[in-house]
């Protein structure tokens, strides 16, 4: 028996829900109370060490005031080049374990994480767990032994790394067994995992969004193409079968996945899973419930049990937030220091970038996330939780700015070419200039059959709608600024091929969708091509 499991044995579900989301109850000032213990605590330990000399110098900060007026907002780059070599001896404890994100320019971004943290994190996963699968506060529908339909990359990755740890403390089984499809590919993983849940059952499915819409679409697909044989006679595949059938019929459709398995939760991860949001429902039966995780912390905000807007947790790290109106400051001048408010300083409707601080003995200090979060409320009278609660917005590098009078980023653009109902398989978009006029250059992989211009008219239409500051580029410049150019089907998996074969990173297959290289998108043209 594992360590969490034997809490679920001994406690009632009163105390479970206390013991994993019991800091939901908190008042704003509880919250910073726990979140100043443990910077104090994380300066003393970290201040002799290494790292915490080069960041903080040798003035070891007293208090708040000092640590945010002494210490500098730092990056990645801060920590080098200890971290990427993973130098355990400049930390101030030894981590448990290292993860990795892919960082830029195909270059790994390694983080350290001490095992005080990990029992933190292992903490709130089950928690996430427990809120996903719930629909009211304090009921617990989740045990040890539940069974996850998982499909995301391994460890060191954060996401592989971090359903690891879990695994160490609490007992579920993961279809398929990664032991026994670890060298499949992504098609034969599916399928494998198909024939599993035709026979198991599962509880939970987990995924990036856009990857579960396509274990959807693939999973559909089997269904109705499954063949009886003396294997589709086990008592368990053929009432699981029938039952979804006969629901299929009842609804004048055929067989989808959520038929098959209604799961107690959809978790899905990615910027992307409000976009597919309707597609996600569609197959799999509910909405995704979608936590916001970074490497650098794992999981730092979740959801409530109304799977809306999300929360932060006091004891993962410490919270700063840059208002944006200091991001754009810092933008325009590197040299501008921003400056930062802390959780009961936000204020609604604001966004902000997430600034964090490890605790626990982990050497990230004043780190700044580049991402952004706006706040939607600074406590939920439908939930009664009074702690603000936020929604994640884009990343603070990820945008096309037009003209200067709109700044479009992954998730709008996104959002406008689902709801332009074009075909698209895959994009990238950058930015191009023409006549001394800045246009939006998107490069669609479709057979959709409509025109270049019909597309992009069609994408202009729902920007309009989505994005209030896009408008104004009509009016002002009288400028429909949206170009399309088609790609032939295939012509991204071609790509991704071409760099599987080249050894790139898992993670550096296929190009960004925002501001692809000059040379990443000369090759989607050349690949492209040979079957138009």
């Amino acid at each position: 028996m594992l360590a969490e499991d034997r809490y679920f044995q001994t406690l009632s579900e009163e105390e479970l829900w206390q013991r994993y989301c019991g800091f939901l109850d908190l008042s704003i000032t509880e919250f910073m109370n726990i979140q100043k213990v443990l910077l104090a605590d994380e300066i003393e330990r970290v201040a002799e060490s290494t790292l915490g000399k080069k960041i903080m110098g040798t003035n070891k900060p007293k208090n708040l005031e000092e640590f945010r007026s002494i210490v500098p907002l730092t990056n990645y780059d801060a920590y080098e080049p200890y971290l990427s070599e993973r130098r355990e001896e400049v930390l101030a404890i030894k981590p448990h374990l290292w993860c990795h994100s892919s960082g830029r320019g195909g270059s790994f971004k390694w983080v350290p994480h001490s095992s005080e943290f990990l029992e933190k994190m292992t903490k709130l996963c089950i928690g996430s767990l427990i809120l996903a699968t719930s629909q009211q506060k304090g009921t617990v529908n989740i045990a040890p032994g539940f069974r996850i339909l998982l499909t995301l990359p391994p460890a060191p990755y954060t996401s592989g790394a971090q359903f690891e740890t879990v695994a160490e403390s609490l007992t579920f089984r993961v279809i398929p067994d990664p032991k026994e499809s670890k060298d499949l590919d992504f098609q034969r993983k599916i399928q494998k995992g198909f024939q599993v849940a035709l026979k198991d059952g599962v509880d939970v499915i987990g995924s990036i969004a856009s990857l579960m819409v396509k274990m959807g679409e693939v999973f559909s697909e089997q269904a109705q193409n499954i063949k009886f044989s003396p294997a589709m006679l086990d008592p368990r595949i053929l009432s699981r079968y029938m039952r979804a059938w006969i629901r299929s019929k009842r609804e004048k459709r055929g067989i989808l996945p959520k038929d098959l398995w209604p799961a107690k939760a959809i978790m899905a991860g990615g910027v992307d899973s409000g976009i597919y949001k309707n597609d996600i429902a569609h197959y799999w039966g509910q909405e995704p419930y979608n936590p916001y995780g970074l490497t650098e912390a794992f999981l730092i905000a979740v959801p409530t049990w109304t799977k809306k807007a999300m929360v932060f947790p006091p004891d993962i790290v410490f919270l700063e937030f840059i208002p944006y109106n200091e991001v754009l400051k810092n933008q325009t001048d590197k040299n501008y220091q921003p400056s930062t408010v802390l959780l009961d300083q936000i204020e609604i409707g604001n966004l902000y970038e997430v600034v964090i601080t490890h605790f626990y003995g982990m050497p990230l200090l004043r780190y700044r996330t580049k991402d952004l979060i706006k706040v939607v409320s600074l406590k939920d009278e439908e939930t009664g939780v009074n702690l603000p609660h936020i929604v994640f917005q884009r990343r603070v590098d990820d945008v096309i700015n037009l003209a200067a009078l709109a700044q479009l980023d992954e998730k709008t653009i996104w959002q406008a070419i689902f709801n332009s109902k074009i075909k698209v398989v895959e994009w990238a978009a950058c930015k191009e200039y023409s006549q001394n006029k800045s246009y939006l250059r998107l490069y669609l992989e479709t057979n959709d059959g409509k025109s270049a211009d019909q597309m992009a008219n069609m994408i202009d239409d729902q920007l309009k709608i989505i994005d209030i500051d896009y408008r104004d580029i009509k009016s002002y410049l009288e400028l429909q600024p949206v170009k399309v150019t088609i790609l032939s089907p295939g012509t991204f998996g071609r790509y991704m091929e071409e760099k599987r074969k080249e050894g790139a990173d898992l993670a550096w297959l296929k190009p960004p969708h925002i501001n692809a290289s000059e040379a990443s998108i000369k090759r989607l043209l050349e690949l492209s091509e040979p079957a138009r």
